[in-house]
């Protein structure tokens, strides 16, 4: 018989994402709905080795639902990496009477999770995430607001580089994933999309579009680069030589990560912190929440680790497709 989970623990590790408050709200009201205590965890896998700890009531995530970042502070932890990192985890939870976590991050913050579950900590995974790498699902929190915020960045570099008939690199964020840079392409309307998925590093074919159109009377020329393939400044300068046209790089950096999170971020953050409280409540561990074909589920987090994630060559293939000037 599962052990009955009376305090549940939350924490936010890795890189922060947009709605990542929106989660940690859920987590608490729907822990506290079902009568178990809450703990917050300062400071991701590092604060919980530190035993940087507090208590969380409704009150303490008043307000939050709208604010960008994390309420809980995140970093990334070495230590933790380690076996004997990871039994301290497990003993401070002890310690603080946590029976449970909900680890909000990405795949290298399931890896931990995985790493207390199997110390007979019951940890529920939830995707926090703009790099949309976490193969079982295909949504996770704060992608939808970070490519809006990269879309709107990008349509502003469009506007100057129109003016000045420039060529124009926007570098956005992703990691070695390019989903950023692929719904950015398609919804910016770029000339190039580089993909670290797909890029073949043949620069000349981008030399070679940049002249074509030039020739048809295009004004300008945007290249969506993603932080995966990355070098954007050089390649910039690569390309004003070959071309003769005047190239900016333009990287959009950390911008990405801020901001007030949109509705879907929100409501999708706000039911997957739920679930993962739900999931706690009814004695289940090692488990990752996911959205797959139109509902939230959960999966088992060593099969969700052993997925594997790639760019639909369809929509790819539109991109290309849209892309041309025929």
């Amino acid at each position: 018989m599962a052990k009955e989970i009376k305090t549940i623990g939350v924490l936010t590790s890795g890189g922060d994402a947009p709605g990542m408050n929106a989660a940690i709200r859920a987590v608490v009201r729907k822990a506290l709905v079902n009568g178990k205590q809450v703990k917050g965890i300062l400071k991701g896998y590092s604060g919980l080795l530190n035993e940087e700890i507090i208590d969380l009531s409704a009150n303490d995530v008043s307000n939050t639902i709208e604010r960008g970042g994390t309420i809980l502070f995140t970093a990334r932890c070495k230590e933790f990496m380690t076996e004997e990192g990871q039994k301290r985890g497990a003993e401070v939870c002890q310690k603080h009477g946590i029976d449970g976590i909900v680890v909000i991050g990405g795949d290298g913050s399931f890896r931990g999770a995985q790493k207390l579950a199997a110390l007979g900590v019951n940890t529920i995974g939830v995707p926090g995430t703009i790099d949309l790498d976490i193969s079982c699902t295909e949504y996770t929190i704060g992608f939808d607001t970070a490519v809006n915020t990269a879309m709107e960045a990008i349509d502003k570099v469009r506007d100057t580089s129109t003016s000045h008939e420039r060529c124009s690199i926007i570098e956005v964020m992703g990691r070695n994933a390019g989903y950023i840079a692929l719904w950015c392409g398609i919804a910016n309307g770029a000339e190039d999309i580089l993909l670290p998925e797909n890029y073949d590093y043949d620069e000349q074919k981008i030399i070679n579009n940049i002249i074509e159109n030039r020739k048809r009377g295009k004004k300008h020329h945007i290249i969506v680069n993603a932080e995966g393939v990355g070098h954007s400044t050089s390649m910039a300068r690569r390309i004003e030589a070959a071309t003769g046209i005047e190239t900016r790089a333009t990287i959009l950096g950390h911008m990405q990560r801020g901001g007030s999170p949109t509705c879907k971020d929100r409501v999708y953050a706000s039911m997957m912190g739920a679930m993962a409280a739900d999931l706690l409540c009814d004695g289940k561990t090692n488990r990752v929440v996911g959205y797959q074909h139109g509902r939230f589920q959960d999966f088992d987090i060593n099969e969700a680790l052993a997925m594997v994630k790639g760019i639909d060559p369809y929509q790819y293939q539109v991109a290309k497709d849209l892309s041309k000037h025929c």
